[in-house]
């Protein structure tokens, strides 16, 4: 472990690469429809030649902070950086509305870097049981996972219960447009070519989110209400987002570890662990009637599993190589210019690298956090901005970001279909968040039902681990419902006594 350390510290380029990697990485990241992906390829042309250390350094830095700097106009604008960041746009753009901005991107910002040093440390501590736990989750497990996801998206709209089902049942139905990936049946294409790969996330996050919040400031025409704060003001929003943190600290813990357990099982991805860890921040809350209208714990358990995933998907990536997600199976691509294959061997012969790398990995994500909080106060300004005046520039980067993502101009007409439902649901004061969950978790749901049944029949259902995990998602949605219930009850009556 000390090995890496020193080799890290040893090398003048890999430092200074890794300096470098955090605000670029934080850029892409910060700028919707990029993210670490995009990241990762732009530089590939650039490592061609580069020392192995630095160059994996580079790359783990640079990947590792993306979400960290999305959340930046995630909080400040409503418009999600990266595809995680759409489970913090609810509670941290409402932050902003109310006044807490500084607040939000200080509890966003730390609870990102406390994250990144927790996946690193349980990557430390999981290396020398990684390859017997990765054995105990198969598809049967995957797939209640997604259910867990599933689930909460509709009690997390609130009152508007069935409004949630319905929005999420048509996310669903968009998530299975395309060739069935198991048997290769066409479904909901048309018979148009466009469709028979499915409608992207970008697409999807883009036209439900970005453009339907820009067609409505565009139509006010307005300077934000949004004051910028004064220095003592600023201080004191970022000790209170500090001090989140501090009153959350368990929250954080435990969003970062499910963070890490998500990262390790190749394929969910940071979707999953995102809204996952949003259920549990909703579930385990005292006041989850607040989610949604500017609760702290719904900044904090997602930024925190964005970032600590990463620790748990560099363990099937290094070991087996195979991706932990897609933003992995992008860095797998990227080693290769650097002579690195992963693998059980490469681990073994390669030690000092490896820990070089988990070095890296908590040192960025540390950097980051600084350096987002440090900005916090001057990126307040950003929620000043006149919107409207940003439109023009948000639909240009919102149709070049889904064409880097799709390379089909026809996708702009899905964008134009989209954005429109997206709209109606924002105007109607429909839930938007269940339509991206049901669109993310759909494939993954299906996929592993469906290998599932084939492997082990219905008694999949009856493994001792899926056994446990319908028995932990029925007690967590029956408390939560019930909760719900409760809080809707005391609201109801104090607005009758008023």
């Amino acid at each position: 472990m000390l090995d890496g350390l020193i080799a890290l510290f040893s090398s003048p380029l890999a430092l200074v690469l890794m300096v470098v990697a955090v605000p670029i990485g934080m850029v892409f990241g910060a700028i919707p429809g990029l993210g670490g992906k995009i990241a990762l390829i732009s530089v590939m042309p650039f490592l061609i030649g580069l020392d192995t250390l630095a160059g994996c350094v580079f790359l783990i830095s640079l990947h590792a902070v993306v979400h960290t700097g999305a959340a930046a106009p995630t909080i400040l604008l409503g418009i999600p950086g990266t595809g995680p960041s759409t489970a913090v746009v609810l509670d941290g753009h409402s932050m902003t509305k109310n006044g807490d901005g500084t607040r939000a991107i200080t509890a966003a910002a730390i609870a990102s870097g406390i994250g990144g040093v927790v996946g690193t440390i349980c990557l430390a501590l999981i290396v020398p049981f990684a390859l017997s736990l990765m054995k105990q989750i198969s598809y049967p497990e995957i797939f209640l996972l997604t259910l867990f996801g599933l689930g909460f998206c509709a009690l997390l709209s609130g009152s508007g219960l069935v409004k949630g089902v319905i929005v999420g049942c048509l996310g669903l139905t968009i998530a299975f447009v395309g060739k069935e990936t198991t048997y290769g049946v066409e479904r909901l294409t048309f018979d148009l070519d466009v469709f028979y790969g499915g409608i992207n996330l970008v697409t999807a996050v883009l036209s439900m989110f970005a453009i339907p919040e820009m067609l409505r400031v565009g139509r006010k025409a307005q300077i934000s209400q949004t004051e910028i704060l004064p220095r003592a003001d600023v201080f004191r929003q970022i000790a209170l987002g500090a001090a989140d943190i501090v009153k959350h600290r368990w929250l954080t813990l435990r969003t970062s570890v499910m963070g890490v357990i998500v990262g390790i099982i190749p394929g969910l991805g940071g979707d999953v662990a995102a809204w996952l860890c949003y259920g549990h921040a909703a579930q385990s809350s005292d006041h989850p009637e607040k989610f949604g209208k500017g609760a702290v714990e719904g900044v904090i358990g997602p930024e925190a599993a964005n970032n600590s995933k990463e620790g748990g998907s560099l363990v099937p990536t290094l070991f087996l190589g195979i991706p932990g997600s897609s933003g992995m199976a992008i860095f797998l691509i990227a080693l290769v210019p650097l002579g690195v294959s992963p693998g059980l061997s490469f681990v073994e012969q390669n030690n000092g690298l490896i820990w070089a790398m988990v070095w890296a990995l908590a040192l960025s994500n540390i950097l980051a956090a600084v350096t987002l909080v440090a900005l916090s106060g001057v990126l307040q300004r950003l929620a000043r901005v006149p919107v409207h005046l940003l439109v023009p520039y948000v639909y240009l980067l919102a149709m070049a970001s889904i064409y880097i993502a799709s390379n089909d101009w026809r996708f702009f007409v899905v964008m134009i279909a989209m954005s429109a439902i997206g709209y109606a649901f924002l105007v109607l004061d429909w839930p938007r968040a269940p339509f991206v969950i049901g669109l993310i978790l759909g494939p993954e749901a299906e996929t592993s039902l469906v290998k599932s049944l084939s492997i082990w029949g219905p008694e999949f259902l009856l493994r001792p681990v899926s056994l446990l995990m319908i028995a932990t998602l029925l007690f967590s949605m029956h408390r939560m419902s019930r909760r719900l219930m409760a809080h809707a009850k005391i609201a109801k009556d104090h607005i009758d006594a008023s």
